[in-house]
Order: structure tokens, then sequence, then C-alpha cells
């Protein structure tokens, strides 16, 4: 199956850049990452905390059938621009990867179609090559499918 999801990662460089088309209105798209019900749904995840705005932060953790917690993520967001922009930190706890940073820009195609572009800082190249070495392309094309499909319903 094609990867809708392009991530590009040249050699040397300390960012990956994402981009994907979504058959959604900018509205809609942009929804997904600010409310907490539809990020639950689309992450997979449990979301503990999360301030849209401007020195916000958020909190993100997820656990097993038996209750044990298996991933936690937060961070701080920069950046809260509606329909626009969002700059945050991401970082996951219990994991050998440190913080990094991440600029999501939303763009109207149209009225029926939007595009994201992310670019992902890592602290050094080492640290954004082992993430490479995880099956990253492979989840953030799943996580971005479910996206379309999450929202595509509200429409």
């Amino acid at each position: 199956m094609e990867q809708k999801t392009k991530v590009n990662a040249e050699n040397g460089q300390q960012e990956i850049l994402i981009t994907r088309e979504f058959d959604l209105p900018l509205e809609l798209l942009f929804k997904a990452y600010e409310e907490p019900e539809l990020i639950e749904q689309w992450m997979g995840t449990k979301v503990l905390k999360l301030e849209s705005k401007k020195h916000g932060s958020y909190q993100f953790e997820t656990s097993d059938g038996q209750g044990k917690v298996v991933f936690q993520a937060n961070g701080v967001i920069h950046e809260f621009s509606p329909n626009k922009k969002i700059i945050r930190t991401f970082e996951m706890d219990n994991t050998p990867f440190g913080v990094q940073l991440e600029i999501y820009e939303f763009e109207r195609l149209s009225d029926d179609t939007s595009k994201l572009n992310m670019r992902v800082i890592y602290e050094s190249v080492t640290q954004r090559d082992q993430v490479l070495k995880l099956p990253f392309a492979q989840g953030i094309n799943m996580a971005h499918n479910r996206i379309q499909d999450i929202v595509n319903k509200l429409k």
C-alpha cells in the first residue's frame, strides 16, 4: 500500500520533514491536533493534559490491558495559531530520545482539502538517525490515516 505521508530525512541533518495532504477542510484537520477527544482516537493514547495555547503544555499516556503505563510523552506549546501553526516540544519518558522540537504548519489547498507540513528537529543527527531505525514512517502513516478516517466522519 502506498504511504500517503511523505518522510524526508536528508543525510547529515538533525531534522525530518513530513508532509501529508488530507481530504479534509483545513479547520477539521487542525481540530485533530487541538481537541483531546480526537487526539485520543487517532493516537490511541490518553490525553492527561492539553492546553492548546501559547505557553500551554500537554501530557499523553498509554497503558496496556493490565493498566501498566507503556508510553508517556509531554511537552510545551510555544506557538498556537488556530488553523495555521503549532510549535511545541515533544519528549517521551523512559527512552534514550531527548527533547525534539516539532513545527506543524497547516495549509488550505481547497475548501475540502488541506496539507500538513511537519518539521521535527532533534538534538543531534545521531538521535534523528536512531528514530529513523524504528518503523517511524509506517507509524506516522498509520496515524495520519486514522486522522483522515476519524475526522472525515465530522464533515
